[in-house]
């Protein structure tokens, strides 16, 4: 059972106001609403569960586990590098590390050891720095258990998309909050099982988008 300050802990540390660089992307959300592929509530609900199935479920999550069971640097290293091969849009590898290394400028502050080991291996040219590795890594690193630190990266996804979704004003706040809460039951089916052995992703339609948004000229979000 989650322990009362773990679970204080990973509230603060999801809560919108925590500084950890996420809010600037839409991870190709932009892109397809200026398509009309994404024009209501229930397509970015839609969209939210396939990035959630078939991004962080299959991948995300696979790095984010692997990163907080291990201690070892080059290990953590090694899940980078591979996680920058996997991730073929140039923008979605850019807002990952932005965002990983947004989250450990603020660990780092906090005087967590883990996010301090983990910019040494950024500064040394050993590592990117990409989001999920850095979320198992500092987390853990908090004290977070495997179980609540999956929770809480599956929650910050869901829960920067459905920002994303209102400031492109495809949802309102309250539309959005339903939408929080239709995703709960998807996080909690995919969390009841293990995750798969190797990490794998297909989401091509909001690939794609992401690699158009690269050559947009009037862009609100970085991804």
């Amino acid at each position: 059972m989650t322990d009362i300050r773990t679970l204080l802990a990973a509230l603060r540390m999801g809560d919108s106001a925590f500084p950890s660089g996420g809010f600037a992307f839409s991870w190709g959300l932009e892109t397809l609403a200026e398509d009309g592929k994404v024009n209501d509530g229930a397509d970015v609900l839609e969209f939210a569960r396939i990035q959630l199935r078939h991004r962080w479920a299959t991948a995300d999550r696979v790095m984010a586990r692997r990163a907080a069971e291990t201690g070892c640097d080059e290990e953590w290293s090694g899940l980078d590098r591979m996680l920058d091969a996997m991730t073929l849009a140039s923008e979605l590898r850019a807002g990952s590390c932005q965002a990983g290394r947004a989250l450990l400028r603020a660990h780092a502050g906090l005087g967590n050891q883990a996010a301090l080991r983990w910019r040494r291996l950024v500064a040394d040219g050993r590592a990117h720095g990409h989001l999920p590795v850095v979320q198992g890594a500092v987390w853990a690193g908090a004290g977070m258990t495997i179980e609540v630190l999956e929770t809480l990266s599956a929650w910050t996804l869901m829960s920067g998309i459905a920002q994303a979704a209102i400031r492109l004003s495809l949802t309102g706040p309250l539309e959005a909050q339903a939408i929080l809460g239709e995703v709960t039951d998807d996080i909690a089916g995919i969390l009841a099982v293990r995750p798969p052995d190797e990490p794998h992703a297909f989401t091509p339609l909001a690939d794609i988008a992401v690699m158009r948004h690269e050559r947009g000229d009037v862009r609100l979000f970085a991804n």
